[in-house]
């Protein structure tokens, strides 16, 4: 089993023009996002959320400039695709553009 972590990504397009002082403009655009897929999870853990809240605390930022944070999380087969992988699977006959993966040995010795 692996966890899905759905994200959305927006960027500040009033920050182009600004030039670093004062407040900076706010005109944020919603564009996309990714699902980070969470692999090697051990059977017994059990712990999902635990383990989600690991991951974004690495994942999501939040700054003057772009934000990404967590919409939602869930748990799927190993072989899970999200939409995007699937569209360049069925167009291109191959993933060029996977999803961000990680490692669940990696959170636990040595963080995202």
């Amino acid at each position: 089993m692996i966890i899905v972590i759905r994200t959305q990504y927006m960027e500040n397009y009033g920050a182009h023009d600004w030039d670093g002082e004062g407040v900076c403009p706010q005109y944020w655009k919603y564009k996309g996002g990714s699902e980070y897929k969470v692999r090697n999870i051990p059977s017994d853990t059990g712990t999902y959320p635990s383990i989600v809240g690991m991951v974004s605390k690495d994942i999501s930022r939040s700054d003057d400039y772009c934000r990404e944070y967590v919409l939602e999380w869930f748990v799927e087969a190993d072989d899970y695709m999200s939409w995007f992988e699937k569209s360049q699977l069925e167009h291109d006959g191959s993933i060029t553009y996977g999803e961000p993966e990680i490692d669940y040995r990696s959170l636990i010795t040595e963080g995202v």
